[in-house]
């Protein structure tokens, strides 16, 4: 004969055990969107930039494969509907196909082609290059003169490309804050510039929200 309160105290555990992954699973769903939030929010860029970015993202990571295979590796970066390529192609036939392949995309305003005709870039590059971005960002973090959150740090190869919204003074200081890194072969700007008076303007705009 089944025991009714014990069964139905077995439930009870059950029941909150779901509940809490549930709690959990909501607490972190919130907690990303808030932190995704506050980095759209110091992005100096507009929204309706940063979601094109988003999808030139996409649509040029999507199509450039076929393009490319595997004789070549390629980076697409995006900000302000400006794209950047980066990496190795076989050739330069193929590194124009690239370009105009990006270059179609609804909403690039722009095409910045640094592919190098070689064949594509070691692990351990990639691994240097990815720690040398991830120091570049630090120390643009720890100099107080600039905000961090405005530019967009890519490396390849040693040469760290710069890009954002910065005015002339911030684009200097973080170029010279970045050939102050180890491993930073080349610095390259690749900057949109704003004024002091639209720096000051953007963050009255962002207090008041």
């Amino acid at each position: 004969m089944t025991n009714k309160p014990i069964v139905r105290l077995a439930a009870s555990f059950a029941l909150c055990a779901v509940a809490a992954t549930s709690l959990q699973g909501c607490v972190g769903l919130v907690v990303g969107t808030a932190v995704a939030g506050a980095m759209a929010a110091t992005d100096r860029r507009t929204l309706g930039a940063q979601t094109e970015d988003k999808a030139i993202l996409v649509k040029g990571e999507t199509r450039i494969p076929a393009i490319v295979g595997d004789a070549g590796h390629v980076n697409v970066t995006s900000f302000n509907r400006k794209v950047l390529l980066t990496g190795e192609v076989k050739d330069q036939a193929m590194k124009q196909a690239v370009e105009r392949e990006v270059a179609s995309i609804e909403g690039v305003t722009g095409v910045i082609n640094e592919l190098e005709i070689a064949g594509p870039s070691s692990l351990t590059s990639r691994s240097n290059d990815a720690l040398v971005t991830t120091k570049v960002k630090a120390s643009l973090v720890e100099n107080k003169q600039v905000s961090a959150h405005a530019f967009k740090v890519v490396t390849e190869r040693g040469i760290v490309y710069l890009m954002g919204l910065v005015t002339q003074r911030e684009g200097e200081i973080a170029a010279e804050v970045t050939r102050g890194v180890g491993g930073v072969h080349k610095v390259v700007k690749i900057l949109d510039y704003i004024t002091e008076d639209q720096l000051k303007s953007m963050s009255l705009t962002r207090q008041d929200q």
